[in-house]
């Protein structure tokens, strides 16, 4: 083996035992071998490392029925803190989390078409992140990188924002412009991914393998993990399922096609489904897709006949689309996340599993598992915070063997200074 892949080898071993205590908690060294599938000898040195390096700390000893009392080992909170920022279309959110992941402080923003050009973006992440570390009691200079989540498709090694849709942006230079605002390791990704990595480090993801997880909001995308890993696509822009056609010369999208699956099940589609089935109704809020969609849900509760066609409607093309994923992917878990999730979810998604079952087939659909998130607060935030913590322990030597290369580019974006 060469030195190059040994030292690999080494960061995906150093990883998954980071990775074994996030999903545990605090597990002992015979634990951590146990889950990881490592040796003991090669977890012991592993947690060596951690321990001097400070991102573990042994927080308790437990008796070994016999033999030498064993060590619980956890990660230190203490050892740095990262940001997650959720730049969704219609609010900003901001969560500051210590090293094992726990919310210290959390705010949120809202945003519309009249201020979400880069100048006042960039103005809300800028005093936001720093109202939200004093709140935290969190000095800058504790941050050890800031995530950082844009709608559309973004170029993460280069930290371009390439096209956000309902932003009307195309190619800013997100990070860049950040960074003379933010002197801190900045990693810029999209709420599909965050949403995903969220669902692999503290959901359904850390049992399975393969998975897909839908975020319905006022947008519509999907994210995928095959073998445990990300799925990326060449330019970083897989999981654009939201717009997938599903009606020939169906309704405007906002992307400038027609019939894509977001302008029949994000919320704006939603509401168009309300105004064609009773354009009077009283569940509508004139543009406010928020209020119409938790109208919708209060309709849902009280058997309100409008309501419950709006739904029907809506989930049937979910289910067709589902039923594709199913088809083309074959996961052993599909997520379904998203404000819009959160509010119709429990009458939505199960509507959407009996016509997703009508377009697969039963074999497939048998072996795939259709749930709601479970994971606590904000995934996307906690997903930034995520990528930014991958950036933390990127520079101490630890990775992923198979995303060392997409490591070692997110590293190449940090604006932490050289020394």
């Amino acid at each position: 083996m060469s030195a190059h892949s040994s030292r690999d080898v080494r960061r995906a071993s150093r990883f998954e035992v980071l990775h074994q205590i996030y999903a545990l908690g605090s597990a002992s060294r015979n634990q951590l071998a146990g889950a990881s599938g490592l040796s003991a000898a090669t977890v012991a040195a592993i947690v060596s490392e951690l321990l001097n390096w400070g991102v573990l700390s042994e927080v308790s000893i437990e008796d070994s029925g016999g033999g030498r009392p064993r060590a619980r080992l956890a990660v230190n909170p203490q050892r740095g803190f990262v940001v997650g920022v959720d730049v969704a279309e219609t609010y900003i959110q901001i969560d500051v989390f210590d090293l094992a992941l726990q919310v210290k402080a959390s705010g949120q923003q809202t945003l519309d078409a009249e201020d979400n050009q880069p100048g006042a973006v960039l103005d809300r992440i800028e005093h936001g992140v720093a109202a939200m570390l004093t709140e935290a009691g969190v000095p800058q200079d504790s941050v050890v990188g800031v995530g950082v989540s844009m709608p559309g498709q973004v170029d993460r090694v280069g930290g371009v924002s390439v096209f956000a849709p309902n932003f009307s942006w195309q190619q800013v230079p997100f990070i860049k412009l950040l960074s003379d605002r933010l002197p801190l390791p900045l990693y810029l990704d999209n709420p599909l991914k965050a949403s995903t990595m969220a669902e692999l480090w503290f959901g359904v993801g850390r049992k399975v393998d393969d998975l897909a997880v839908l975020t319905i909001g006022t947008g519509v995308g999907a994210g995928f993990a095959v073998g445990g890993a990300l799925v990326r696509g060449t330019g970083n822009a897989a999981g654009e399922w939201g717009h997938s056609a599903i009606v020939i010369d169906g309704r405007p999208c906002r992307c400038g096609n027609r019939g894509c699956l977001e302008a029949y099940i994000g919320a704006r589609g939603i509401m168009q489904q309300l105004r064609e089935h009773m354009p009077d109704s009283r569940l509508l809020r004139s543009d406010d897709q928020v209020a119409t969609i938790g109208a919708l849900a209060e309709g849902l509760a009280a058997d309100d006949e409008a309501a419950t066609a709006v739904l029907r409607r809506t989930a049937r093309y979910l289910g067709v689309g589902i039923g594709g994923l199913i088809n083309m992917l074959n996961p052993a878990v599909i997520v379904v996340g998203g404000w819009v999730t959160e509010l119709l979810g429990p009458w939505l998604v199960p509507a959407a599993t009996q016509w997703a079952a009508q377009h697969t087939f039963d074999r497939t659909f048998n072996a795939t598992r259709i749930e709601l998130s479970t994971v606590v607060g904000n995934p996307v935030s906690l997903g930034a915070g995520i990528f930014a913590l991958e950036g933390f322990l990127v520079s101490l030597g630890v990775s992923t063997f198979r995303d060392s290369a997409r490591h070692a580019a997110a590293i190449a974006t940090t604006t932490l200074p050289a020394g």
